[in-house]
């Protein structure tokens, strides 16, 4: 087993031991204010009964992701800045519901979009114009139908993508695409 499957695993772990996702122990470990990693694996041992393999990993991704974190919302602030500043509520809504999905979602911002990961990219959010974020999903084999509209010349990395307007399109439809997806690349 490759380093990244057990930290995967690893991972999966822990959100089945504690019932909550990494992502969840990660602002747990920010909200604390520790910034040392044996301040982290201390606390997490003491005030939350973690394992020391489990707190270590958690001490070490929140160590990378805060030294990460300011690079990444740097570049989505830039996604969202000027002409396209009313946007942002839009790509809010896309990740509120897919951090609701559980564990091992990662976010890649990138220059143009950010990319949703589950061990591969499921989906993308992208500020295409001044009115408009585009969601692409990899729903490979699912017929396009209605607001679930082929790719085409969108981005060749997403089999299907949703066109959103505001924060309110990203409702019960979009969010079950979006588990379906999640759960496929997972």
């Amino acid at each position: 087993m490759d380093s990244d499957a057990q930290t995967a695993t690893m991972e999966a772990n822990i959100a089945e031991k504690t019932g909550k996702p990494v992502s969840h122990w990660l602002k747990v470990v920010k909200a604390s204010g520790l910034e040392k990693h044996g301040q982290i694996v201390k606390m997490l041992k003491t005030d939350h009964g973690f394992t020391h393999g489990y707190a270590n990993l958690v001490a070490h991704r929140s160590l990378k992701s805060s030294a990460d974190q300011h690079d990444d919302d740097d570049l989505v602030a830039a996604q969202y800045a000027g002409p396209k500043a009313g946007l942002k509520p839009i790509y809010d809504a896309v990740i509120a519901v897919v951090e609701g999905f559980g564990g091992g979602l990662e976010l890649a911002p990138k220059k143009a979009y950010v990319s949703l990961r589950h061990k591969k990219q499921f989906a993308l959010v992208q500020p295409s114009t001044k009115t408009r974020v585009d969601l692409g999903i990899n729903l490979k084999g699912k017929a396009p139908k209605g607001r679930l509209e082929a790719s085409g010349s969108f981005n060749a990395m997403v089999s299907h993508r949703v066109r959103l307007e505001s924060a309110a399109d990203v409702d019960a439809e979009v969010a079950a695409w979006l588990q379906e997806a999640f759960d496929a690349a997972g």
